[in-house]
């Protein structure tokens, strides 16, 4: 037997053609599933036959019902009593009405005469005096009667709610259905208003009032009515403010938008007469659904006609609505959600419901009783806590739902960009302009317009209790009722908190600033929240912390032991992760940084712990919910005052607060902005930590220019956890790439990019060499360098035009800059100068060039007139030819001197350096450049009189080469005049010209020339005096001992011989002023290099000049006569031999005072 058949086996016989097990199985089962499915179908083909039959036969018994009603209404001639328009009138009718028109969605025409019929017997009948006619006499009646009148009733009311939904009052050729609409609201309207019964036996009083309020609690829960309502109003057309003067109403869309809303209040009316207040089961169905169902239609007061709105606005119904929310608002939210995941918004997809009802909230609580925003007038029946928390959650609810869409765009985004099918920008807002009506998120936005009035803010801190402290629980979690009315100051900050990071977001052109500007000139709200925040963060300990540090208590702290204590091992972690070395050349490569960083680092331990803040030392996840609203309403709030604040209220008037007052907040910013950076938690609470961030920086640049703290205080939270300089350096060159510890070197990254600050100056100038140092390596790594000489530039510079070969030679050159420079000079005679080029005469070049550019009559720089005589642009180089090029070129020449060391005796004024760190300059900065302007300002600005009197408008006048060039400070300015209103304005306005406008182009250009070889994030290390230190060296005086340990001596001099010794002596018996000069006389450069003498380069040298005295004319007393000269190219002294030092003294203080050097020798 084959090995086939040993499978098979017959089942059927021998003459059977043999199958398998396995197909036998598989053909079984296929045939079960045949006969199961032909089951099935038939089945529901049964199905299907009984509900068409079950469809048809019902519509043949409402058409039957219909012609039979039809008939007997035309034909009856009898007396309508109240037991016969239920028996047969409303019985017929409810069933062909509903089979016909309500299961279908839709009234067929024949069916609206028959609902007018019906209405209109019905109006007639309970408008009837007589007992026996009127239909509601049913509901006193026997205990049947009552309820087949209560069920007719309910049925009545859920018939017209489906009229009213189906009605569209601008849908062309909907006059019937207006019509029909408008009697069918009536009936509703009648139904539940006991005293429109026109019947109500005193003795039946309590059973007619028991009946009405039934049937509105069943009108407010089951009946769909608030869903029909809100169907109507959202077909309603949409007037703005500025066009509800020309809104108009018809009688009949007027009556149906007034019954549609006294039915939706009526349930309201009923909770406020139960003595007992509301129970549970009303807040869960009338205030529910009315907050679900209305107050999330877009626009609904613009919707209605002004008249109707303060119905809305009663304290009877508002008051349940807050109730409701606050106790259910877990319930109310996700239905809400649900109603826009329905589609329910398709039209309008930019606002979610919950943003609806923020604004509805807003306009009911605080319009006008005609609809007006412009001034805002609060419900005084409603209590201000209640309102205040409703608008919270509800804001809260809508900047997650805004959270969660950015998300999902990023996210999507994510998915196009990894699929290759996104194209275009990915930087838009989440909030689509619309053009429904000529609707967008702006007009949104003005809805909200209340919150900004400082009558808001003013009326909301007139009830504010009289605990003005944040409690330590979380006061948002109380769902006690008799507690959701009171207000606390936290409360406010939430509330303002929410719509400052709403309108940041909604308002696209103003942003925040509307709400700002209204919270920061409101008298007493700022200081009310640092006296709160002051409590909480201080414990008391307020009266050290307002004192000075001074006096050290404990001794030094050596800082080695801090290191070694407080995350040695993390850094030096981070360090083998950067370097990629193993642990022991790691801690062997520390040394020199570490030795370095503990001689620049000796701190006071006592000092420093005075304004390192405690309670704020664990960053924002240290901080409960409260205290984080808080900090962010007034960072953000006192970050806006501060922008305006001039130097005579913060120095002289102090306000808002004291000086001691303004130490402890910069020291509390200082501290929470470092914690949250170092733990990497600065994403926990975004919006506080970006207000706090951006306070700090404007205290500390006003510190900078004006200083009111101690240096201390800045580097007080840094003290314990500060990583050597090298790791620092290196960390950050490596944020962009990927490791296993990236959040620990993102967060230092982050301390050195935002708050540089807590670095020493020393430090951070370390820490740019540093960078600049690893710049070359990973140049010589890229192959740009291959060894010493390698790719020279090498320029010829004529001395008598030496900016323009300098310009013609290099100024193409970009960063390729970098390179070393070989220069050959030639005289002016013509001839070229005899000379090597190892580095000085390059330095030469540098300095030389310089000198010339940056001189004012040169034309592209000009000096400030303030007393230090700082440069800033020539505004009139923007007519000279090449002179944007120019200067662009200038900027690379101070990146190569930055780059290479070498010290230029030049300082940029504050506004001009701002500009190049990418900061923004203000008015208090204008003291700085032009200190006439700015006193003339001040003056407009103290001003008690009428600012008109001066004549003054928004234009500033410019002269150049002898001509005035008029610019508008705004479009149209020549025509708007100085008022005290906008004298603000203008003042701002001036300022920002002169600071900003006026030399932002010349700015740009230096900046791109500087950046080509100085990354712009070294040079955010600095502020602007650093910068200038940074260039031109220290300021005060010279270190002797530390120049005489760098000083390398030639020509026969050594460290012993007599000569040098007498100058060491001369050097010290000068006067700082005569040192810096003999300094500069050189090297070119009157102050030191910021590290010390041993970075000078070249290095300072003192040459031996021999001496052609005779001795015996020494003995005569008699001395050298020759002069010494400089080298300032190679920072070398040429020194001759005297012998005595009242010698040296006079022919070096000679030499030093005649601006000359080389053409001395």
């Amino acid at each position: 037997m084959d090995a086939t058949r040993k499978h098979q086996v017959s089942l059927r016989g021998a003459s059977a053609r043999e199958i398998t097990r396995d197909a036998l199985l598989e053909k079984v089962s296929q045939e079960r599933e045949a006969r199961s499915y032909a089951r099935r179908a038939n089945a529901a083909a049964l199905f299907i036959q009984r509900v068409w039959r079950r469809y048809h036969v019902t519509r043949m018994a409402a058409l039957h019902f219909r012609e039979e009603w039809d008939a007997l209404v035309n034909h009856h001639s009898g007396l309508m009593t109240g037991t016969w328009i239920s028996c047969s009138l409303l019985r017929p009718f409810l069933f062909f009405v509903r089979c016909l028109s309500v299961q279908r969605h839709t009234i067929q025409p024949r069916d609206v005469a028959c609902l007018e019929k019906c209405f209109k017997i019905l109006l007639e009948s309970i408008h009837s005096t007589d007992l026996r006619r009127n239909f509601c006499c049913l509901a006193i009646g026997t205990l049947e009667e009552r309820r087949t009148w209560n069920f007719q009733a309910q049925k009545l009311i859920i018939l017209c709610s489906f009229i009213l939904a189906s009605c569209d009052t601008n849908h062309p050729g909907s006059k019937d259905m207006v019509a029909l609409t408008s009697l069918a609201m009536r009936l509703p309207v009648v139904l539940t208003d006991r005293n429109g019964w026109k019947i109500s036996p005193q003795d039946h009083f309590r059973d007619a009032d028991l009946a009405v309020k039934n049937l509105i609690c069943f009108m407010g829960s089951k009946s769909g009515l608030y869903v029909s309502v809100r169907k109507y109003i959202m077909k309603l057309d949409v007037f703005l403010p500025s066009q509800c003067a020309g809104l108009a109403q018809t009688e009949d869309r007027f009556l149906i938008t007034a019954s549609a809303l006294t039915l939706a209040l009526r349930p309201f009316h009923v909770i406020k007469s139960n003595k007992d207040g509301p129970s549970l089961v009303d807040i869960d169905c009338a205030p529910t659904q009315y907050c679900i169902s209305l107050l999330t239609i877009p626009w609904l007061l613009q919707r209605l006609p002004a008249f109707l709105v303060p119905a809305l606005k009663h304290k009877s119904v508002l008051s349940p609505c807050f109730q409701t929310l606050l106790m259910l608002r877990g319930k109310f939210l996700s239905d809400m959600s649900d109603i826009h995941q329905q589609g329910t918004f398709c039209w309008h997809k930019a606002i979610p419901p919950v943003g609806w009802a923020l604004a509805n909230v807003i306009c009911l609580m605080t319009g006008n009783d005609n609809g007006s925003l412009e001034t805002p007038i609060f419900c005084q029946d409603v209590e201000h806590g209640l309102y205040v928390r409703v608008v919270i959650t509800l804001a809260e609810n809508f900047l997650d739902w805004i959270d969660n869409a950015r998300s999902l765009i990023k996210e999507n985004q994510r998915c196009e960009c990894d699929c290759g099918t996104f194209e275009g920008s990915t930087n838009f807002s989440i909030f689509k302009k619309e053009s429904v009506s000529g609707l967008s998120e702006r007009s949104y936005v003005e809805l909200l317009r209340p919150v900004y009035h400082q009558s808001h803010l003013t009326d909301l801190l007139a009830v504010l209790s009289t605990d003005m402290c944040a409690q330590g629980a979380e006061m948002l979690a109380s769902e006690n009722l008799d507690n959701l009315g009171k207000l606390e100051l936290v409360h406010i900050s939430y509330f303002y908190s929410y719509m400052l990071r709403l309108f940041s977001v909604l308002n696209p052109v103003a942003g925040s600033l509307p709400i700002l500007n209204m919270l920061s000139f409101t008298p007493g709200f700022l200081v009310s929240l640092w006296r709160s925040l002051e409590t909480n963060i201080f414990h008391g300990a307020s009266d050290r912390a307002r004192d000075y540090p001074g006096s050290r208590k404990n001794g030094i702290l050596d800082v080695r032991q801090q290191t070694s204590k407080f995350g040695g091992g993390k850094w030096t972690s981070v360090l083998q992760m950067i370097t990629g070395k193993s642990q022991a050349s790691a801690g062997s490569g520390l040394t020199d940084s570490t030795d370095s960083h503990i001689s620049s680092g000796l701190v006071d331990e006592d000092s420093c712990d005075v304004w390192d803040v405690e309670l704020l030392r664990s960053g924002p996840q240290g901080l409960s919910k409260d205290m984080s609203c808080l900090l962010h309403l007034f960072c953000a709030t006192y970050s806006h005052l501060l922008l305006v604040l001039d130097d005579i209220e913060f120095y002289e008037k102090q306000v808002p607060f004291k000086l001691e007052e303004q130490r402890r907040i910069t020291s509390a910013l200082n501290t929470l902005v470092y914690s949250g950076l170092s733990r990497s938690s600065c994403l926990q609470n975004k919006p506080m930590m970006e207000s706090a961030t951006k306070c700090l920086h404007l205290m500390y640049e006003r510190d900078c220019r004006h200083q009111f703290c101690p240096p201390d205080l800045w580097l007080s939270p840094a003290r314990k956890s500060r990583p050597p300089i090298a790791i620092a350096a290196r960390t950050h060159d490596v944020l962009s790439t990927k490791s296993d510890d990236l959040l620990l070197v993102s967060s230092m990254g982050s301390i050195i990019t935002t708050m540089p600050h807590v670095y020493p100056f020393e430090e951070r100038v370390e820490m740019f060499r540093e960078f600049i140092k690893m710049d070359k390596v990973s140049r010589v790594m890229a192959g740009e360098v291959a060894g010493p000489g390698s790719r020279n530039i090498e320029i010829v510079i004529r001395r008598g035009n030496i900016v323009e070969d300098g310009f013609r030679q290099l100024n193409t050159l970009g960063s390729r800059l970098k390179s070393s420079i070989h220069v050959s000079f030639v005289s002016e005679c013509g001839l070229p100068e005899a000379g090597l080029d190892y580095g000085g005469l390059s330095k030469e070049f540098l300095t030389d060039l310089s000198k010339a550019a940056f001189s004012p009559e040169y034309g592209l720089f000009t000096q400030t007139s303030t007393e230090d005589r700082l440069l800033m642009p020539n505004i009139s180089a923007k007519y000279l030819e090449y002179g944007l090029q120019m200067i662009e070129f200038l900027g690379r020449i101070v990146g190569k001197a930055l780059y290479e060391g070498i010290l230029l005796d030049y300082s940029f004024s504050h506004v001009f350096v701002q500009k190049l760190l990418g900061r923004y300059s203000f008015l208090d900065e204008l003291s700085t450049l032009d200190p006439e302007v700015y006193r003339n300002l001040m003056y407009i600005k103290h001003f008690d009189g009428d600012v008109k009197e001066l004549s003054l408008d928004f234009t500033i006048t410019e002269e150049s080469f002898g001509k005035n060039h008029v610019f508008e400070l705004r479009p149209g300015g020549r025509d708007i005049c100085v008022t005290n209103e906008n004298k603000m304005q203008y003042i701002h306005a001036i300022a920002d010209y002169k600071l900003n406008r006026q030399i932002l182009a010349f700015a740009n250009a230096f900046y791109r020339g500087l950046t080509d070889l100085i990354s712009p994030s070294w040079l955010k290390l600095f502020n602007a005096s650093e910068f200038n230190q940074l260039l031109s060296g220290g300021y005060h005086d010279i270190d002797v001992d530390d120049l005489r340990s760098n000083t390398r001596y030639t020509g026969g001099y050594s460290e012993g011989s007599r000569t040098v010794k007498l100058f060491w002596e001369v050097m010290k018996g000068f006067e700082p002023k005569e040192r810096c000069m003999l300094l500069k006389f050189v090297t070119s450069c009157s102050r030191a290099p910021l590290l010390g003498f041993k970075h000078l380069q070249p290095t300072f040298t003192i040459h031996k000049v021999a001496c052609d005295a005779p001795v015996w004319a020494t003995f005569g007393g008699q001395d050298v006569e020759r002069l010494p000269s400089a080298s300032t190219c190679y920072n070398t002294l040429k020194l001759p031999t005297y012998k005595r030092a009242s010698t040296m003294r006079s022919k070096l203080l000679y030499a030093i005072s005649s601006n000359t050097g080389f053409e001395l020798s």
